[in-house]
């Protein structure tokens, strides 16, 4: 038994109290590239940037942190990677994970952008900012019911 086995519940708490932190950010960033993307001034355009920038920081702690103490809680309970409902949540983790690279690629095209050379449409975007609501259904649902 590891030192580390009566901590176990505090680990989980802490892994699910940094995936909501990642998760704030995750739903909130591609708002801002919306509303960054229909600035046309240099001041809130300048406003935008520092905001995303920002908030980036905030949701990559977050997400650093949920890995670190999923990969705590996965040492102290290697027998979960025989689980089909834990395979599938780290598939839906790479795909998270796949998204969260993709907001820092939106975030340096809005950086870089004039105003001129900024999405004429926001449409792409404002589904791009629903997709976290499916992986948190998907992850949440996989692992309180642990249904495969």
């Amino acid at each position: 038994m590891s030192v580390l086995a009566p901590y176990y519940l505090v680990f989980k708490a802490l892994h699910v109290a940094f995936m909501v932190t990642w998760f704030a950010g995750l739903f909130y960033l591609p708002r801002l590239f919306i509303y960054h993307a229909a600035a046309t001034d240099e001041i809130s355009q300048t406003r935008f940037v520092t905001m995303e920038r920002r908030l980036f920081g905030i949701m990559t702690i977050g997400a650093v942190l949920t890995a670190i103490f999923g990969l705590v809680l996965l040492s102290l309970n290697p027998l979960l990677l025989q689980h089909t409902w834990f395979q599938l949540k780290l598939a839906l983790l790479a795909g998270l994970l796949a998204y969260h690279y993709r907001c820092y690629v939106w975030m340096r095209r809005l950086r870089i952008a004039s105003a001129s050379a900024a999405p004429a449409s926001t449409a792409w975007l404002r589904w791009f900012n629903e997709i976290p609501s499916f992986f948190l259904l998907a992850i949440v649902l996989l692992a309180i019911t642990k249904a495969f």
